[in-house]
């Protein structure tokens, strides 16, 4: 892979808290700001497109781009389910010129910031609560109790990684969140991407 040489911006949240939709807030804010389409095992879900939301590969093609380097970096998030970030995917986003944005799970998030250091500000989306997770998760009306008890679960845990980011940023009130991720990109970037 070439030499990275742009800033990047990682966005990680417990599933649930709001990345989501701070990143497509930022990309709003900074036209620059292009999405980082991450690969998955994972089914789609009906209102996804592969290529837009993820890649859609299934667990033999992820395994044999791992085993081809082709992956900056990769996790099993949860049992059987594969979540990735192609190299091809950066390259060709920094080749348009774009500044690169990710909306990843945390351990990603922190591979990419050991992989890139300063060049990669990483910011942490915090629920105000479990409580308050619980409830945005349910309004999805996506999945099943269990599966949301098991993202409460694993939502914990990923609490327990907040100190490893470089800004916390807690979603409470929604519009505030994105004032503030907006101050805060704006920050690191000096202003220099276009408003």
């Amino acid at each position: 892979m070439s030499v990275i040489e742009h800033k990047m911006v990682a966005v990680t949240a417990p599933s649930g808290a709001g990345k989501t939709t701070i990143v497509r807030s930022l990309m709003r804010e900074y036209p620059n700001m292009a999405f980082s389409v991450s690969a998955t095992t994972r089914k789609k879900r009906p209102h996804e497109v592969d290529g837009v939301d993820y890649y859609f590969l299934s667990e033999k093609e992820f395994k044999t781009r791992v085993a081809n380097g082709e992956f900056v970096e990769w996790e099993e998030v949860y049992p059987d389910v594969f979540y990735g970030t192609l190299k091809s995917e950066i390259l060709s986003l920094q080749a348009q010129g774009k500044v690169v944005i990710f909306d990843i799970d945390v351990k990603g998030a922190g591979n990419l910031k050991k992989e890139f250091q300063e060049k990669c500000l990483t910011i942490f989306i915090k629920p105000p609560s479990i409580d308050a997770l619980r409830k945005r998760l349910e309004a999805r009306h996506t999945e099943d109790a269990k599966t949301i008890q098991k993202r409460l679960d694993k939502a914990a845990f990923e609490l327990s990684f907040e100190n490893k980011f470089d800004v916390t940023l807690v979603n409470d009130v929604l519009e505030i969140a994105r004032l503030n991720a907006k101050k805060i990109v704006g920050t690191f970037f000096r202003f220099k991407i276009p408003l």
